[in-house]
């Protein structure tokens, strides 16, 4: 079944405050997709966030409202997207218990951004069953809705594959329901983080922050990775792996002069502290109007709540629809 309607939906997980990567891999598409396609999604998928952080609901709790501030800082317009909490739409779960009897345990755990995520988390076989499961509950998140447009940074694209794989199997068994989604990648699918790591996380201790001081960004940048081999400024330099010169491409919007400051670093005579200080001059002209707003936002913590409140009726009224429709599908509808 061909969904003609643009419906996007995005979401983050209640572990912390975002940081760039988040802002390039998908905030900056949810703000500019807003109001151009016909229904947008926000949700704070905090079930999601208990999957790894089960014994320490504490934290997720209360990064809700930071992840909210967030992307409320960065332009998500509650007025355009509706904005909700994925624990509080019941028929999520149930979708998930429905989809869970279409995907196997081997297909699961060949999943590469779950591979990933074990690794870097040290599971192994010891794997919370949630964890492991939690591609099911995305499929969920995402279908609940009909949507049709994900947002998501590069390492999420298997996720979208599976889901695509369970609206397949759901049709197939049960008559045309769901649509394919579509994933949406920003312009920077992966920001390396600042240690050069090759992914920004939180976990990692190898973030930017979104909520950044000046100060703070600026510590961060001088303790940036570059050329080792580069000790004296006459030295000439290495620009690929620098990632000082990878964050300048990304977010340095003038890249006839980033180009010279790399021909001048690579023949000799460019010192790190002169690029590193061009770099934290560009990334406070990115962060300050996010950080003023977030703290304005901050003031007011009842009102950011009843936006998640209003929303999340909202969100409520549409999934119960959704699995009237799939109840009646899988023949479960006996009252």
């Amino acid at each position: 079944m061909e969904n003609k309607q643009k419906i996007v939906l995005t979401g983050d997980r209640p572990t912390g405050k975002l940081h760039l990567g988040h802002f390039v891999g998908s905030i900056q598409n949810r703000v500019k997709l807003q109001g151009k396609v016909d229904k947008s999604f926000y949700m704070v998928a905090d079930i999601q966030a208990l999957t790894s952080n089960a014994d320490n609901p504490t934290k997720v709790r209360e990064n809700v409202l930071e992840v909210v501030l967030d992307n409320l800082a960065c332009g998500l317009d509650p007025n355009k997207t509706t904005m909700f909490i994925q624990s509080e739409i019941p028929e999520i779960a149930e979708l998930t218990v429905l989809f869970l009897n279409l995907v196997t345990l081997a297909r699961l755990k060949r999943n590469p951004t779950v591979k990933d995520e074990m690794k870097d988390k040290g599971y192994g076989e010891d794997v919370p069953a949630g964890f492991l499961m939690h591609p099911v509950s995305q499929a969920a998140d995402i279908l609940f809705c009909h949507s049709n447009i994900v947002p998501v940074g590069e390492d999420q694209k298997p996720m979208i594959e599976q889901t695509n794989e369970i609206v397949d199997d759901f049709n197939r068994f049960y008559g045309e329901t769901f649509s394919h989604v579509k994933h949406l990648v920003g312009d920077t699918p992966r920001l390396i983080g600042i240690d050069g790591n090759s992914k920004m996380g939180k976990s990692l201790n190898n973030a930017i922050y979104l909520s950044d001081s000046y100060e703070e960004i600026s510590k961060k940048v001088m303790n940036m990775y570059t050329d080792p081999n580069h000790i004296h400024v006459n030295d000439p330099g290495k620009v690929e792996g620098n990632v000082v010169f990878t964050y300048l491409d990304i977010f340095d919007p003038n890249k006839e002069e980033i180009t010279e400051l790399k021909k001048q670093y690579k023949k000799g005579g460019l010192g790190d502290v002169v690029i590193k200080k061009r770099l934290i001059e560009v990334l406070e002209k990115l962060v300050a109007p996010i950080r003023t707003k977030r703290e304005e936002l901050a003031k007011d913590k009842d009102a950011v709540m009843k936006i998640l409140e209003k929303g999340t009726m909202h969100a409520r009224e549409i999934a119960k629809e959704t699995m009237k429709q799939v109840r009646m599908r899988v023949q479960i509808d006996y009252f």
